[in-house]
């Protein structure tokens, strides 16, 4: 279908829904190296007039890849809750934001409406958004995920211990794990990117991680970062593991890249559960997704990189995981190109998410060859607190010395906590008050005597 909107006397014209869709998202640097984004800002603001008046049901008839070529697109399709998207049938992109913005739109009202929204139509929404507007309808959508712990739940953020080592040195990521767990950090999870893809180093990492949780108590999960197939490996090897990770994209083709498919995320799904390693709850999937993942592998299909990274979270909804990963600006200034488009993005990136009904965290991140600083990974930090993001990451000194990037450091979960009076997931929380790290106030003990007990404990 094609879709019109004149501005004066110039009237803009657009082939299809991925072509509106793509003119309409805010400036960035991967899609005009696509060379998909609009030409100039009247033709943006065209796009987002006509978008505005699409019907939502439109997006149930016309897709951006078509269901033949895409087993995602199939996913979505296959998968639509139709009863629940009866709510909102009626509304056009416009209303519908509206409606998000409205007192009606509840967090009970948004849960329940989850499974009827398409990763498209929360893409397009969201194009139609000011920051303000991502912020506070994010802020409505309560998601909640368990493991050995709970996350997600209101007035509360998380942390994954992220203790990186250029040489997966055991002495090394050990220490940034005490390091973490002394700062309060740690209860999304405890996940090491490693450095190796030999499976007997991610299996000492994995029993590593087991030992430690287990030695000392702590209810949080373990994660080594490793390929899906991998891990399925080590499971069969009886390898203790808790979270079972994988990089997804939002097409068929891209995963492709990764060496996936939905059959094989099925298999490592069911294997996952298989182990019962969880005490709260069975979510036992981690994803990480991107903006710019698809194009970067050259199989974006022409759909702008907002639209593929929305529809990535279709293949992690189909999992049930219990974290979900935007890793924002990690990619480089190629896709994301400077701080006001990573922050943009990060925040697209969370709404999107959590109105599809996801456990969505962000990290906060650039490269060293981005035009970003540390100022305004602060300011997107603060922002996505305000708009209740389920997690961010703990890196020490906010530097990944494995991955050579700049993320969040332990610290930055403290500023961002007393700030907004967070605090972590429940369980974590009383185990720090018993394990004497925190006073009854959940504030963290300091330099006290504990600590040097505390620290002998974990690397004896």
């Amino acid at each position: 279908m094609v879709y019109r909107h004149a501005i004066g006397s110039t009237t803009y014209v657009f082939d299809d829904l991925r072509d509106l869709l793509a003119k309409a998202t805010p400036p960035r640097s991967g899609d005009r190296l696509a060379g998909i984004a609009a030409d100039s800002a009247e033709q943006m603001v065209a796009a987002r007039i006509a978008l505005a008046d699409v019907p939502l049901s439109q997006f149930l008839q016309e897709t951006v890849i078509p269901y033949e070529d895409d087993e995602i697109t199939r996913l979505i399709l296959d998968t639509h809750d139709r009863s629940a998207f009866a709510a909102i049938s009626s509304l056009t992109v416009g209303s519908f934001r509206d409606w998000l913005l409205s007192g009606t739109a509840t967090s009970a009202v948004l849960k329940k409406l989850a499974r009827g929204v398409t990763p498209e139509m929360a893409a397009a929404v969201s194009k139609l958004m000011r920051n303000q507007d991502l912020i506070l309808a994010a802020k409505k959508c309560e998601v909640t995920s368990a493991f050995r712990n709970t996350i997600g739940l209101r007035g509360r953020m998380s942390v994954r211990l992220q203790p990186n080592h250029p040489f997966d040195d055991v002495k090394g990521i050990t220490a940034s794990i005490l390091d973490g767990i002394l700062l309060g950090s740690g209860d999304a999870c405890i996940g090491i990117n490693p450095a190796s893809d030999d499976p007997a180093v991610i299996g000492g990492l994995l029993r590593l991680l087991d030992d430690i949780i287990a030695r000392l108590q702590i209810p949080t999960q373990g994660c080594v970062l490793s390929h899906v197939t991998t891990t399925l490996g080590l499971i069969e090897q009886r390898v203790p593991v808790d979270l079972v990770f994988q990089s997804i994209a939002g097409t068929q083709a891209a995963n492709r890249s990764f060496g996936i498919d939905l059959a094989l995320l099925r298999e490592a799904h069911q294997a996952g559960l298989s182990l019962r390693r969880g005490t709260v709850g069975n979510n036992v999937m981690y994803f990480e997704t991107g903006q710019g993942s698809a194009l970067s592998a050259n199989a974006h299909h022409g759909v702008d990189q907002q639209t593929c990274e929305a529809r990535a979270y279709a293949v992690a909804r189909a999992f049930d995981p219990l974290l979900v990963n935007s890793v924002v600006g990690f990619i480089g200034p190629e896709y994301l190109y400077d701080g006001k488009e990573i922050i943009r993005a990060g925040l697209e990136d969370h709404f999107c998410g959590k109105l599809l009904g996801l456990p969505l965290g962000v990290d906060v991140c650039y490269t060293n060859h981005a035009e970003a600083d540390q100022d305004d990974m602060d300011n997107l930090l603060t922002l996505l607190a305000a708009a209740g993001v389920s997690f961010i990451m703990g890196v020490p000194g906010a530097d990944d010395v494995m991955l050579n990037y700049q993320s969040t450091s332990f610290h930055d979960a403290l500023y961002v906590r007393d700030l907004f009076g967070l605090k972590r997931a429940p369980e974590f929380d009383d185990w720090l008050l018993r394990a004497g790290l925190a006073d009854s106030e959940f504030r963290l003990a300091g330099n006290t005597g504990l600590l040097p007990d505390f620290a002998l404990r974990l690397i004896a």
